[in-house]
């Protein structure tokens, strides 16, 4: 895979830069000749203080309480303020900054995603500086090269600045909300960080609270024409000699032999990017896919943490990151982790569930002691170690959105078949979840269950109206498809609790539709304004409970002709992309591919991150903020691969919403994963699409090409390949 972004002048800043990561460490390239900034980070890099002091009426009942009151101060003050405090936050770990003073002129930088290189080319386009630049994949360290005079420039390693040297902590609670940002880093006045040098070696130690502590060390090897810089980020999290572990990693690494180090690295992103892949006659497109997967396996890794707002890239502008950088699950984790199963991606996208599940127990006593229930539920808006954040309780709180990272077990399950996940991981997480939102249902007076109070999220911002009556579509949504599949896999693993769930099941009321068979928010109200958040429609995409055929797609053209009619007004970056989706799921190419181009060209920076707003300020949204979060770029690459591959319940659909122009030209797809193991590649090609089909278990599959529809009966473990001449829908078949 040769695919390359490319930089012509300088970047001047921090969320425009060439990123680099490893799943665990991540670095941002930017800056003028004269200062080239390389902006570190580390996953797990927390301050974990809780400022706020839990009040005895921060619980579930109370909340249920308050809603009902309409009594929108009081929730204020109790749920929503803890996240106006500065911390708990994500944090920046620090930056080499390389200096060449005598330098003039643009900095030109080159990114290759398949080999996860850097390079930047100073000064003189003819006889230029040169500068090198990678995350190795494996080893989470960072390697500078800079191909110039060891008297040119100079290194520098900083720490960021956390207040003023021996000022006193003094943390205030705003009234005024801080959307996006908490503040700035000054804010957080810690102690000022500790520098050592030895040799070769320097680094710091950044103290944040008497727990945790991390820091930086940087090795520089000089030669006359060029020097070497390898870095990594620690923390007392590491073991009980962190540093020093680190600085004996890094002299190990100085004597290794160069190519081999670097060939490790190259194997592990030629692996990565031979999972899977495609070709469209739409370049641009193409190489937005291959980004967004690039920047998934850049932040989400086997064995790390995985990625919250912003992955492994928090803001280097002296303002602590968007949203904290923290975990947002009434959409942003849900969605950066929906691509990676088609894309054949499974060991970097199940750090999330390996994350889930490794939280359960934090879920459980959250359960316990804010919902007084069993169970498992994780806050909607958390820290890395699964505490709440505070925010808006309508989604920061909302009980459901356990559902939705339930669904995610669910999924990895459908798409690999591992029966053994089911078994040990699957079905217990989401049998954890059915207990806790079993036990929060109440009866309604027709008999049907529902949750206490409901709510859609963003809907109606935090006002007394976002309390929906007598329960959402989106809560509903993710009930039914919960108690569905608990019903289901319970059948199959013989759990006695199959009469539970189903019990349940039946006694959840049936989502509501409006007199024009669009989804409506609650039964008691329909959308009527533009909105970013498309949480009414959510049984649709992307848990698609609603069938793309017969009556469910008279409500899938009727959803999507009402989000036209509401305009674009009130979207954000990734709302386009769930537009794609649903347009995908319809059909309807051209649309699929329009909105994931103004998503592309409009609402990501140059660099492929997903800037939320309308920040050129084209038209397209009232938003023209630029936050950035990774959940876009996830989910476009999602809608990509509808429009190329879509199954569902044994039905396969090839190229089901392609542009009609793409059909007589050359596109394909290779290795995108289907249910239960199955993996697919399709080409059209000189007007002859042909496939090839491989799954694990003999099973018969419905195919479907452009309307026609046959079965295809597979044998355990060979492979299916067929042709069909398009103009002549002649279907010949043959086995391999």
């Amino acid at each position: 895979m040769n695919t390359f972004y490319k930089w012509e002048k300088s970047i001047s800043r921090w969320d425009e830069a060439v990123p680099l990561g490893s799943g665990k460490c991540g670095c941002l390239c930017w800056g003028e000749p004269r200062e080239m900034r390389f902006s570190l980070d580390r996953t797990d890099i927390w301050d974990k203080t809780v400022l706020w002091e839990q009040r005895e009426d921060f619980t579930y009942e109370n909340l249920v309480s308050l809603a009902k009151e309409g009594n929108v101060k009081k929730i204020r003050e109790i749920f929503d303020a803890p996240y106006y405090y500065p911390t708990p936050t994500k944090l920046p770990a620090g930056k080499i900054i390389i200096r060449f003073p005598d330098i003039k002129g643009e900095v030109r930088s080159s990114l290759s995603l398949g080999k996860a290189v850097a390079e930047m080319k100073l000064g003189d386009e003819k006889s230029p500086l040169r500068i090198k630049t990678w995350v190795h994949a494996v080893r989470h360290i960072g390697v500078i090269e800079v191909c110039a005079p060891e008297d040119s420039f100079s290194a520098e390693l900083l720490s960021p600045d956390f207040g003023e040297k021996g000022t006193e902590k003094e943390y205030v609670y705003r009234e005024e909300e801080r959307e996006i940002s908490q503040g700035t880093l000054k804010e957080l006045k810690y102690p000022p960080a500790c520098r050592g040098e030895e040799q070769n070696l320097q680094w710091f130690i950044q103290p944040v609270n008497e727990e945790f502590s991390y820091g930086i060390v940087m090795l520089v090897e000089k030669s006359c024409e060029r020097t070497r810089i390898l870095w990594k980020i620690l923390s007392s999290e590491d073991g009980e000699n962190w540093l020093s572990d680190g600085k004996k990693s890094l002299l190990q690494v100085a004597q290794k032999a160069e190519k081999e180090f670097f060939r490790e690295h190259e194997a592990w992103w030629e692996h990565y990017f031979g999972e899977s892949s495609i070709s469209l006659p739409d370049k641009f497109m193409e190489k937005q896919w291959y980004m967004a997967n690039y920047l998934f396996a850049s932040a989400s890794r086997e064995g790390c943490a995985p990625m919250p707002l912003q992955g492994v890239w928090t803001a280097d502008d002296g303002t602590l990151p968007p949203w904290k950088g923290d975990y947002h699950h009434d959409l942003n984790t849900e969605l950066s982790y929906t691509h990676y199963l088609k894309a054949n991606h499974l060991e970097e996208g199940k750090a999330f569930l390996d994350f889930l599940w490794e939280l359960l127990e934090e879920g459980k006593r959250f359960a316990k002691e804010f919902y007084h229930v069993r169970g498992c539920c994780l806050p909607g808006v958390m820290t890395i170690d699964g505490k709440p954040l505070g925010g808006w309780p309508m989604y920061s709180l909302s009980p459901a959105n356990q559902a939705w990272l339930a669904h995610g077990f669910g999924e990895y399950y459908r798409y690999t078949g591992d029966a053994e996940f089911l078994r040990e991981r699957a079905y217990p997480y989401m049998k954890e979840t059915g207990i806790f939102l079993g036990e929060l249902l109440e009866e309604r007076d027709d008999g049907t269950l529902s949750l206490p109070v409901s709510s859609s999220p963003e809907i109606h911002d935090d006002t007394e109206k976002a309390w929906l009556t007598p329960m959402s579509n989106y809560d509903l949504a993710l009930l039914l498809n919960l108690y569905e599949s608990l019903e289901k896999y319970s059948i199959f693993l013989k759990d006695p609790m199959e009469e539970k769930w189903k019990e349940i099941r039946k006694r959840l009321p049936k989502l509501a539709v409006n007199e024009k068979k669009v989804l409506m928010l609650s039964p008691d109200e329909s959308l009527e304004e533009s909105h970013r958040h498309f949480s009414n429609a959510i049984a649709v995409s992307p848990l698609g409970l609603i069938s793309c055929e017969g009556e469910g797609r008279e409500i899938i053209d009727a959803v999507i002709k009402d989000y036209e009619r509401l305009g674009t007004g009130q979207w954000v970056g990734y709302t386009f992309t769930w537009m794609a989706h649903l347009y995908a799921l319809q059909g309807n190419g051209e649309k699929a591919a329009e909105y994931l181009n103004i998503f592309w060209k409009y609402f990501c920076g140059p660099n492929g991150f997903h800037l939320n707003g309308d920040f050129q300020k084209k038209g397209y949204s009232d938003f023209t903020y630029r936050p950035f979060t990774l959940e876009g770029n996830m989910f476009g690459a999602d809608a990509l691969q509808e429009m190329l591959f879509q199954m569902k319940d044994g039905k396969i659909r090839l190229f089901p919403a392609i542009p009609e122009e793409w059909k007589e030209k050359e596109v394909s797809f290779e290795n995108f994963r289907g249910e239960n193991g199955l993996m697919c590649s399709a080409k059209i090609e000189d007007g002859i699409l042909t496939w090839k089909i491989r799954s694990e278990k003999s099973r018969t599959v419905s195919l479907e090409i452009f309307g026609e529809v046959v079965e295809e009966s597979l044998e355990g473990g060979k492979i299916r390949t067929g042709t069909q001449d398009m103009i002549k829908y002649r279907i010949c078949k043959s086995k391999e």
